[in-house]
């Protein structure tokens, strides 16, 4: 098993963003052990949260106007530059390939919500043991590798194989696409988030 350590590494705005919404500034708040990590323009204030699992976040609307989220435009890039449709928590994991309807955070308001890639969500199938239930990719790997005499192989011949490729991830990136529209103008925002260190752990008793 093993903990990514991540850094908020830059904010891409659109052209003009300056002279609209203000310069933009970004900072990491350590808080129980765990790194916050804050964005914040005229236009809004952002808090991210990052683990291999999901990504969730905080968005204050700084405005007097609501702020839309229209999620059929946002995207999450993964390390290798490839992008991907995004659900959010309010999507019944049945309905990820539908539209999406957009978030509206009222002015002066806070939203809440957690982000993952509609194709790391997949369905798995019952046996003739257990019922079929939805899973959900981690964002990145390797992040888990089990060994169970008799019963599991892992993907990795020994825990050395595992914590090298896990610590080669240090220095990639991912990026978070949030496009936020107030009255008819969408701005995207580019978060780009940098993989600064992993913790590897090997455990020999159960889970």
């Amino acid at each position: 098993m093993d903990f990514y350590y991540f850094s908020l590494q830059s904010v891409e705005r659109p052209e003009k963003a300056t002279q609209r919404y203000g310069t933009q500034r970004v900072e990491a708040v350590l808080n129980d052990k765990k790194y916050r990590f804050y964005f914040e323009d005229d236009l809004v204030r952002i808090s991210w949260g990052i683990t291999p699992l999901n990504i969730v976040f905080s968005l204050q609307n700084k405005t007097d106007h609501s702020i839309k989220i229209p999620w059929d435009e946002a995207a999450y890039v993964d390390e290798s530059g490839r992008s991907h449709r995004v659900m959010h928590s309010g999507v019944k994991y049945t309905n990820k390939e539908q539209p999406i309807p957009p978030s509206i955070v009222v002015r002066k308001g806070i939203f809440e919500d957690t982000i993952l890639p509609t194709d790391y969500v997949y369905w798995e199938e019952g046996s003739r043991y257990t019922t079929g239930n939805w899973k959900s990719n981690p964002l990145f790997s390797p992040y888990l590798d089990i060994h169970c005499p008799y019963l599991t192989k892992g993907a990795y011949q020994s825990f050395e194989s595992f914590d090298k490729a896990a610590k080669s991830k240090v220095g990639n990136t991912l990026q978070v696409l949030l496009p936020l529209q107030i009255e008819d103008i969408v701005n995207d925002y580019i978060f780009i988030f940098k993989i600064d260190s992993v913790e590897t752990t090997q455990r020999t008793e159960p889970i």
